[in-house]
């Protein structure tokens, strides 16, 4: 059979059916001929609302902690709290596990930060059976359609390397996060009008599905194709599914009111102002049941200033051990442990079935950096609460040998506590012991 290789450098190609035109990636083993018809989409299965759904959460901090400050000296039930854990241990210590030896085993520095929820940096997720999906994306899609939010991303786009980069969805796309409380809140109690409401109807059903208009063309292109571009292709189409699950989600829920809002909208004040506001937020979307899973991450955008600190906050975290630096950074980084004690506080005064929304919400606390001065991803500073687990313990995991355990391993756990059964995430071992 004669080679279609075509020298058609810089040319794009599409696949065409029925008024549907879907530009395609470049694909090197592509033939001139270009097939035209279409690609079907497995609908969009719900999970059926349970009585008490588990919850998670996960909040991440791209600069780390002051690790001196943060882990205790002594393992077990019994450890004093540094003065970065005081606030938690003092309100919550039954519900709480503080763990260190956990990490990725990855390296990257700020780069690096970014495989926090994921285990994997992105340039090394081609070689990965799920990508560098996060573990709150993975999440996401087993519950997708039984909320109104599949998951909800927050955080700034300020700051170093383009914002907030915690949450990975299947094809390695970022999920661009919600940047403000005003924005949180409309989106989780603010109605559209009934004129907007059947705009937004007329908008959805015109989009109809992308790849069911493309589905026979892109069977035939692919037997055009090298395993090379094949894949290639598959990844791309990976991305357009994702566009339309959330075309799909939209269409589902256009109709149904959003919860009354308890509160007046909030108005942006900036990420430090706005921390306290965003968590509460953050209880209410779970309360409702307008989400189960949301992720915060706190990195560029927050104003040192704000609490009276008078250096940048990133050029703190690289303090050169100098006393004056580190109780400045330091001031920073308890602020940020006092607001996720107040999250815990407000979580358990929420009933939730005759129990706590603590008790049914894993809630991660932590950073993809390890040491902030030194640039390093290894022993990560990591707080875990609620969901049902053991805790109340200060556990120092085996850093190497057969007794090491990466922190997805605990994602695991956090996965099968979520309903979602698979023997293994990013580079798991299996299930986190002691838990």
């Amino acid at each position: 059979m004669p080679s279609h290789r075509p020298d058609l450098a810089g040319r794009r190609f599409f696949l065409r059916a029925a008024g549907v035109r879907l530009a395609l990636p470049v694909l090197d083993s592509l033939g001139a001929n270009v097939l035209r018809s279409g690609l079907a989409v497995t609908a969009l299965s719900a999970h059926a609302k349970t009585v008490h759904p588990m919850r998670m959460v996960a909040i991440g901090n791209a600069f780390g902690f002051y690790p001196p400050h943060f882990f205790p000296k002594e393992t077990g039930a019994a450890y004093d709290a540094p003065w970065l854990l005081e606030p938690i241990a003092r309100e919550h210590r039954q519900h709480v596990s503080v763990f260190s030896g956990l990490d990725h085993g990855v390296k990257g520095g700020h780069f690096a930060v970014h495989s926090f929820l994921s285990g994997v940096r992105q340039v090394d997720a081609k070689g990965m059976p799920d990508g560098n999906i996060s573990l709150d994306q993975r999440a996401a899609e087993t519950v997708a359609g039984a909320t109104r939010f599949p998951s909800l991303t927050l955080g700034s786009e300020e700051g170093l390397h383009g914002g907030c980069m915690m949450s990975w969805t299947r094809s390695g796309t970022r999920v661009n996060p919600i940047q403000g409380p005003r924005e949180l809140f409309r989106k989780l109690f603010a109605d559209e009008s009934e004129a907007e409401q059947l705009r937004t109807k007329d908008r959805l059903s015109l989009q109809g599905s992308i790849l069911d208009a493309v589905n026979g063309d892109a069977r035939s292109l692919k037997n055009h194709l090298d395993t090379g571009d094949r894949r290639k292709l598959d990844e791309y189409f990976t991305s357009v599914r994702d566009v339309e699950k959330v075309i799909e989600l939209r269409r589902k829920w256009a109709g149904v009111p959003k919860p009354a809002a308890p509160m007046k909208e909030p108005e942006n004040r900036g990420l430090v102002n706005d921390i306290p506001v965003l968590y509460d937020l953050m209880a209410l979307a779970l309360q409702t049941d307008s989400t189960r899973i949301a992720t915060l991450e706190i990195a560029g955008g927050f104003e040192a200033a704000v609490l009276g600190v008078r250096k940048e906050y990133h050029s703190l975290s690289h303090h050169g051990q100098l006393p004056e630096s580190i109780e400045l950074l330091v001031k920073l980084e308890r602020y940020q442990t006092e607001q996720f004690s107040r999250f815990l506080t407000k979580l358990r005064s929420i009933d939730d079935g005759g129990e706590t929304l603590l008790d049914h919400t894993m809630v991660l606390f932590g950073s993809g950096m390890g040491n902030g001065n030194a640039h390093t991803n290894l022993n990560l500073p990591v707080v875990f609460a609620g969901g049902g687990f053991r805790h109340g313990q200060y556990h120092a995991v085996a850093t190497s040998g057969p007794d090491r355990q990466p922190l997805s391993n605990l994602f695991l756990s956090m996965l099968h506590r979520f309903g979602v059964e698979q023997p293994k995430f990013a580079l798991s071992t299996g299930p986190l012991r002691g838990i």
